[in-house]
């Protein structure tokens, strides 16, 4: 029955009203949309890359890391760790090896400045790689922020619009009696909640969705820590 009354109530609101309705659901299913998309995301990269960390910690060598982590594509840790694999292999090229039981390849050490610059062409690599990780984690999601601070607004707008219709409707029947008031502002009063519907789930997802980035971006910047360590040791050793 409440169901029936919502329809009916919106058929027959103004067309400003039906208007901004129409909106907030368009604004509701973008907002729906983009949660299950980084909702499956961030769970695939959660699992991905705690498989990886322990993967890596447990291998022998840098090549049967680096041969697991291009199997997990859902890993930003995974392929963070590939870009570094790749700089060390540039660096290697170029003739600056790494003497390691964790490095696929041993040789003479490098002077002390091509040391220094390796280490730094594998930093800047590292962060690099860790901001284009969290740029595409959080992609999309400051819409959910968008939709919650400007929903409750919309629909504010479209109840307001109905409360004049409302008074518009009192000045042209003369009469202010309920019947007359009542259809316009409930029409307006519907917006209203229409837009605070739309709002607290996208409130709500956009709050989960950065503590959980927080917490991988986190990882992201630890693992990339040990990683460098490793690298250093060998180098300098």
């Amino acid at each position: 029955m409440l169901q029936i009354n919502l329809i009916h109530m919106i058929s027959n609101a103004c067309l400003m009203v039906q208007f901004v309705m129409a909106l907030l659901l368009i604004f509701s299913i973008i907002s729906w949309t983009i949660m299950l998309i980084k909702y499956l995301y961030i769970r695939k990269a959660y699992k991905e890359s705690a498989y990886f960390t322990d993967f890596f910690w447990k291998s022998k060598d840098l090549s049967e890391a680096f041969a697991k982590a291009k199997q997990l594509h859902g890993s930003p840790i995974a392929r963070v760790f590939r870009i570094a694999c790749l700089e060390l292999k540039q660096l290697s090229e170029s003739g600056i090896s790494i003497k390691s039981t964790k490095s696929p390849e041993t040789a003479s050490h490098p002077s002390i400045g091509a040391r220094f610059t390796g280490m730094d062409n594998i930093k800047r690599a590292l962060r690099r790689s860790t901001n284009t990780e969290i740029a595409r984690m959080t992609q999309l999601v400051p819409f959910l922020a968008t939709t919650g601070n400007t929903a409750p607004f919309i629909g504010l707008f479209g109840t307001v619009w109905g409360i004049m219709n409302s008074f518009h409707s009192i000045g042209s029947s003369g009469s202010a009696s309920l019947a007359v008031v009542a259809p316009g502002i409930s029409e307006a009063l519907v917006a209203t909640a229409a837009g605070l519907a739309v709002a607290i789930p996208a409130v709500i997802a956009f709050n989960y969705f950065m503590q959980k980035i927080k917490i991988l971006e986190t990882e992201l910047q630890s693992f990339s820590a040990d990683f460098l360590n490793i690298i250093e040791r060998d180098i300098l050793t």
